[in-house]
């Protein structure tokens, strides 16, 4: 059964644990039949080998639309080549369609990027993952039990640190998920700021003991590669990912509060509207989500980053190695995590990749272990964040191809 967590409390990892319950509970269901739509939805009762994956993974994204998300776009790659699909609109005031080209924001998608600076810093022996917070960043993580001293920099990037989750702090909550949004949405912050939110509240367990998704982990892991270059977080990600791999249409805004062109609107719904309608939250101050979740890009690049991760062509093999080191979430059987990167199986392909939750966007990119198969969706909401609504288009896509098989 799905595990299902309000929407008004840790919206980023509980979207996150969600989608991972789902997953799991597909991957022990094998080549199943078609997935259930989401409520008020229809997919056509149409066997998977006659419909193959694309078609049902098009259905899949009408459902979506139908059950309430405004516009959805799709990439979706195999060995016969790239698929684009869409579906609903890309701006409810214009009712323009989506775009394949569209630039996103992509939310923890992001958090892959962190991870191979950090891994390419190692390998140049500028610094080492069991190196500890405090070795990097002396007197930030202290307080209230929390101790930089004791976390390690592997432990940031496996959601293994114990660190408070700052995105779960009850003002920050409140900022993100009610109409107070409208009010705080340019708010700008520092790293240190959202530290300091985290470190405000006990850990939630002794570092290294167990999984549990932490933004709090990102937010020091860009500071250290700061610290360990004298550049920014930024510079790094562009000169060691994002401009060798030709990503165009990807970059990190800082504090730019708006997505270049050409790009759709995004819409949520806040728990404290009595009316349930959905408001325009495109535009904001991303400083909030540095580094954790503030990647803008399109499906192509998304695809593209990924390809080329797990193909080993950002990481010498050592650090390839411990890239797909896993740690168990607790999310669901068989779902795990290694450095930035959430790894499955899903009606036998295995997968690894990431999803991306922030008001206004929800998006999934994932690439089979082979890299010969891909998928990366975005939903311009995130009101269907604790519905199957993604889960349905992933297993849309790699289950009606496995049954085809």
């Amino acid at each position: 059964m799905t595990k299902r967590t309000p929407r008004a409390t840790g919206a980023v990892r509980a979207a996150l644990a969600a989608l991972a319950a789902l997953l799991a509970t597909a991957a022990l269901a094998g080549a199943a039949p078609a997935p259930p739509a989401p409520a008020g939805a229809a997919v056509p009762a149409v066997p998977a080998a006659r419909l193959g994956g694309h078609e049902r993974t098009r259905a899949a994204l009408d459902a979506a639309v139908e059950a309430g998300v405004p516009g959805a776009l799709a990439l979706a790659r195999d060995p016969q080549g790239t698929w684009r699909g869409s579906a609903g609109v890309g701006d409810l005031h214009t009712r323009r369609p989506r775009l394949p080209g569209e630039h996103f924001r992509a939310g923890s998608i992001g958090k892959a990027f962190v991870s191979v600076v950090l891994l390419q810093l190692e390998a140049e022996h500028r610094l080492s993952l069991d190196d500890t917070v405090e070795q990097w960043l002396p007197g930030l993580v202290t307080g209230h039990g929390n101790d930089g001293r004791r976390i390690t920099l592997r432990q940031l990037l496996h959601h293994t640190s114990g660190l408070h989750d700052y995105t779960d702090d009850p003002g920050i909550v409140r900022n993100l998920t009610t109409t107070a949004f409208l009010e705080h949405r340019y708010d700008s912050w520092t790293p240190r700021q959202l530290v300091r939110i985290a470190t405000a509240h006990a850990p939630d367990f002794p570092p290294g003991t167990r999984f549990s998704y932490s933004s709090t982990g990102y937010v020091l892991a860009a500071l250290v590669a700061e610290k360990a270059t004298g550049r920014s977080y930024e510079e790094e990600a562009e000169r060691r990912i994002i401009a060798p791999l030709g990503l165009h249409a990807t970059h990190l805004p800082r504090h730019e509060r708006t997505i270049p062109a050409p790009a759709g609107r995004s819409y949520s719904r806040f728990t404290d509207d009595p009316d349930h309608g959905m408001y325009d939250v495109t535009d904001f101050d991303p400083s909030v989500i540095r580094a954790t979740g503030d990647l803008i890009s399109t499906s192509a690049d998304l695809d593209r980053f990924l390809t080329a991760l797990l193909q080993g062509r950002l990481l010498p093999p050592a650090q390839q190695r411990e890239l797909k080191t896993t740690v168990p979430t607790g999310e669901g059987e068989g779902v795990e995590y290694g450095l930035g990167l959430f790894h499955f199986t899903l009606c036998g392909t295995e997968l690894w990749g990431h999803t991306g939750f922030f008001p206004g966007t929800q998006s999934v990119a994932y690439v089979s272990a082979d890299t010969r198969r891909s998928l990366v969706f975005n939903f311009s909401t995130d009101a269907l964040g604790d519905t199957d609504a993604a889960g349905d288009v992933i297993k849309a896509e790699f289950c009606a191809a496995a049954a085809a098989r």
